[in-house]
């Protein structure tokens, strides 16, 4: 499994004009081919009036990347989006663009620096994010020393997801492997080794950047 990837976080659309031709970018995060043809033709029969709806997507599984000029010249549309896309360096993403003509034609080198435009804002709209591969973990301890526990497994470069209390404290958190290590030799020092992380899973989480 990779440790990191970068894909986008939420739907995202932004739009702008050239030469009177409307550009709508469409962006989304998706896990299957499924997901994004679902997205395209939903976008499709949103904008059945309009000249072209071009596409292009990126999933990490297998490798798979597709894109369609839909009826532009060949070339100047779906690639320049997929591109856009590559460039970024995002994956488990769709991108839709739809354009309205504006009755102006661009020329292939202004097609595809509106597409690519188009694509870059909506990718920008939709909020990339880096997501790293993290081991889940919880750690149960005496309300005595939870403060302490809770303390350190920030300072150690996790991030508390849940925080239970019954009889004791129960603290679950996420934190790169690399860094488990550190902080299993901190909490073992500051509880007299009475406290240690009970690893669950391995999950990806987004990065704060």
């Amino acid at each position: 499994m990779e440790k990191e990837y970068r894909t986008v976080s939420e739907y995202g659309v932004d739009e702008f004009t050239e030469k009177r031709s409307r550009f709508i970018g469409y962006c989304k995060p998706v896990k299957t081919q499924e997901e994004a043809d679902e997205f395209i033709a939903q976008l499709r029969s949103k904008h059945w009036d309009a000249r072209h709806n071009v596409y292009a997507y990126v999933l990490s599984e297998n490798n798979i990347m597709r894109c369609s000029d839909d009826g532009e010249p060949q070339g100047t549309a779906g690639v320049p989006v997929l591109e856009a896309i590559r460039k970024s360096g995002i994956v488990d993403a769709v991108v839709v663009v739809t354009r309205y003509f504006g009755g102006v034609l661009l020329g292939t080198g202004g097609l595809v620096r509106a597409y690519s435009h188009a694509a870059s804002i909506a990718l920008a709209a939709a909020k990339p994010v880096l997501m790293r591969l993290c081991t889940v973990c919880t750690v149960t301890c005496s309300y005595g020393r939870y403060g302490k526990v809770s303390a350190l497994v920030p300072a150690c470069g996790g991030e508390i997801d849940d925080t239970a209390f019954d009889a004791d404290a129960h603290v679950t958190f996420h934190i790169a492997s690399d860094k488990l290590g550190e902080l299993e030799k901190q909490l073992a020092d500051a509880t007299c080794g009475e406290v240690a992380a009970e690893k669950g899973g391995e999950r990806y989480f987004p990065v704060k950047e």
